[in-house]
């Protein structure tokens, strides 16, 4: 990888966004954007909290992964996501290195970015996300 990787957001799985706001309202953080992404099946909020992001995930329907994690673990932190340069890139050299990826190729995420998930078994028990930001898009 080129350059190394920052912290982008922490996601955390919500069964809603409107309730949970309230709190992050209550610490002042205000919500940056709130957008539905289909590929995902989430609505996601994003919420500034110095040089990262909260990301606020509530589940679209029922078979949705975050579905599926709140009816497993319950509301809490669901991933990390570390911003890359090029994701593709890292996709290639972290699978070389026996990594397990979630997806052969990247996905849409929110604002436009590509993502990809690791495995949490190849992770050290976190499910980790790569973004590569949509101003970095490089298709």
């Amino acid at each position: 990888m080129s350059n190394t990787p920052k912290l982008d957001h922490v996601g955390i799985a919500v069964a809603s966004i409107d309730e949970a706001a309230g709190l992050y309202r209550a610490l002042g953080l205000p919500i940056e954007a709130t957008e539905s992404v289909a590929e995902q099946g989430v609505r996601v909020a994003f919420l500034p909290a110095g040089d990262t992001r909260l990301e606020l995930l509530e589940p679209t329907g029922p078979d949705s992964p975050i579905a599926r994690f709140l009816d497993r673990k319950g509301p809490g932190i669901h991933h990390l996501s570390l911003q890359v340069d090029d994701i593709k890139t890292a996709m290639t050299e972290l699978a070389a290195q026996g990594y397990e990826l979630l997806s052969d190729e990247p996905q849409s995420g929110a604002h436009g970015s590509l993502v990809c998930f690791l495995h949490p078994r190849s992770a050290g028990g976190v499910l980790l996300e790569l973004t590569q930001p949509a101003a970095a898009t490089n298709d």
